[in-house]
């Protein structure tokens, strides 16, 4: 079922507004053999995290629980790490559950948003996680569900791995706060500096910590950190977030001020229409995916079998949250348009076998250039 066809028969629903886009995405370049499409625990792991958003009382009434759950969370994680271990999974999934309420917060464009909030709620959750019991994290449901998340993940997460965890906690939430700067100012960013920072603002180390201690992947720190390796990271986290933006194009459209994406950012550089700068984004998206597969390529070539599957798991985390987002009703049905998530709503999205843009060239954007100059020449001893 389409999109199009959930929103013309739902009742109250806003039946006439299209996409600015469109509503049939186009088709994805996604090259990625899978070694499986959901974990096989996904139904139980769901139960209990939703046992446990109820039991914290997370969401005040029922139209905001359905939403919350419209995230699909669940889902989301489960087709990111299709085969891990089920306990540090469910500690992810409850992560996303958790963290949706508070993107949702961020992305709520009320005054309660503005930055100075947004960096003294950061400082207070962060706190929260290095230092349990520092009673920073304000009283309410969110603050008590955290401190069961904190305690859980002190006790499944190694020292190095919690380090890594809360780094990439204030990695995403740094991210927000240069966002809402944007928005207080009243400006677009350049794309150049939004490719910069959108690999941070969709929280990529946020969910690649998890899919690492799911899978039992430990790779040691001076290859993690090499570039190279970082430069994979951040190309799987590059067309996570474009693919994010073409999903949740028309759950953020009705904004006063256009929402920072990929799309926006284009058309506002550009002077064009977003439906016009489409193209130019999907092309960028998908010369990333293949720098991606060509680095990931001559990574795996060097026969480190752990890092083979740290690869793996990107590969994982790419095509997983296409097919996540493809039927999550978040997205599918936008709240904007609807006024409760619409079961079973879809994109119906297609694949491609070629990138639509050819080019194995780097992008004149020197904020993510450096990603190609990681690759070696096939000429090279």
């Amino acid at each position: 079922m389409s999109v199009t066809s959930d929103l013309r028969t739902t009742p109250g629903g806003d039946r006439s507004r299209p996409s600015p886009i469109g509503w049939q995405l186009p088709p994805f370049y996604c090259p990625i053999t899978l070694t499986g499409g959901i974990h096989p625990r996904h139904a139980e792991l769901e139960q209990r995290a939703l046992d446990w958003l109820d039991d914290y009382g997370l969401y005040p009434d029922a139209t905001e629980r359905a939403w919350g759950l419209a995230t699909h969370s669940a889902k989301f994680s489960c087709r990111i790490i299709p085969c891990g271990q089920p306990e540090p999974l469910f500690m992810f999934v409850l992560w996303n559950y958790w963290a949706y309420t508070i993107d949702d917060w961020l992305d709520s464009g009320s005054d309660a948003t503005a930055t100075a909030k947004i960096v003294d709620t950061s400082v207070r959750l962060i706190r929260a996680l290095e230092y349990p019991g520092s009673s920073m994290a304000r009283p309410g449901p969110v603050a008590d569900a955290l401190h069961d998340l904190v305690t859980r993940t002190r006790d499944m997460l190694s020292p190095w791995q919690l380090r890594r965890f809360i780094d990439a906690m204030r990695d995403w939430l740094f991210a927000s706060a240069w966002q809402m700067t944007n928005v207080e100012r009243r400006i677009m960013p350049t794309l150049n500096d939004f490719a910069g920072m959108t690999v941070s603002i969709n929280g990529t180390r946020f969910s690649l910590t998890w899919c690492e201690v799911a899978n039992g992947i430990d790779l040691p720190p001076d290859v993690l950190c090499s570039p190279a390796v970082q430069a994979v990271t951040d190309a799987a986290g590059f067309i996570v977030s474009t693919d994010n933006d073409l999903f949740s194009y028309a759950k953020e459209d009705h904004l006063e001020l256009p929402e920072q994406n990929l799309i926006n950012v284009i058309a506002h550089e550009r002077g064009c229409t977003p439906k016009e700068a489409l193209a130019e984004a999907v092309g960028l998206r998908d010369r990333t995916m293949t720098l991606f597969i060509r680095l990931s390529e001559q990574l795996a070539a060097q026969g480190d079998p752990e890092l083979r599957r740290y690869l793996v798991a990107l590969g994982h985390y790419i095509a997983g949250c296409i097919a996540w987002q493809n039927s999550a009703p978040r997205f599918a049905s936008p709240r904007n348009r609807n006024p409760l998530p619409v079961p079973g709503s879809s994109f119906g999205i297609t694949y491609r076998d070629t990138p639509s843009d050819p080019s194995t060239d780097a992008p004149a954007l020197p904020a993510i250039a450096w990603w190609w100059d990681q690759l070696t020449s096939p000429d090279a001893p």
